[in-house]
């Protein structure tokens, strides 16, 4: 269920994570955007997971980048600086939600980028359906919902997912099969709901083939 798996995601270029974080930490403070470009996506749905209102998720992401790096010497590497960023980041989110601060709305937002090569009812097709498991998604109780963000769309190890929120393995795996089962189960009414209107043959298509239907039989006699 991960259709964009670490592999796929760009790389940003340069030295690797820890070699940043001690040069950032020796003064050299604008490397810490190249930092936050290679990890901005998983912050941002690990955020998004808790939060889902847009404009407060970029505010706790920012919240949650200063607090890292005004931390950062204490950042001694037993775990990856994905983890404990995340940690970071799932931290402000709950801290937001339980103070209930809300922003006021701005207009604007990122549009999905459409596949390369796919057709415009393909694009429409795919947009749609990652409308609909975001829909989904965003419907779990909260706990359930971050567990399947960090451990489906952003395919942290168990163990990882685990240390950033601070939870049991076993409680990881428990929260992701229920998780699972509850999104099958919304989906699979979702699908029952619209299956009526799958492979529509629509006017201009239908209009064409009887068109050419009556030539050839016109043709014909």
């Amino acid at each position: 269920m991960n259709p964009n798996p670490p592999a796929a995601r760009a790389a940003i270029p340069g030295p690797d994570d820890e070699t940043i974080v001690r040069r950032v930490v020796a003064g050299e403070v604008d490397l810490f955007e190249i930092l936050m470009r290679r990890h901005n996506q998983r912050i941002y749905r690990a955020v998004r997971s808790i939060l889902r209102d847009e404009n407060e998720v970029e505010e706790v992401m920012q919240q949650a980048y200063v607090s890292a790096f005004e931390h950062l010497a204490q950042f001694q590497g037993s775990a990856r600086l994905s983890t404990w960023l995340t940690r970071i980041a799932v931290h402000e989110a709950f801290g937001w939600l339980r103070k209930g601060r809300r922003l006021v709305a701005i207009d604007g937002g990122a549009e999905m980028e459409p596949a390369q090569g796919a057709s415009p009812e393909q694009r429409a097709a795919d947009r749609e359906m990652v409308g609909w498991l975001e829909a989904a998604i965003d419907q779990l109780p909260e706990g359930y919902r971050t567990v399947f963000v960090l451990r489906e769309v952003e395919a942290l190890s168990t163990a990882e997912a685990a240390e950033a929120l601070e939870l049991s393995e076993d409680a990881v795996k428990q929260r992701l099969h229920r998780a699972k089962a509850m999104l099958r189960e919304q989906l699979a009414a979702r699908m029952e709901a619209n299956a009526s209107g799958a492979f529509l043959f629509e006017a201009p298509r239908c209009n064409r083939v009887v068109a050419g239907v009556l030539a050839r039989i016109h043709a014909g006699r």
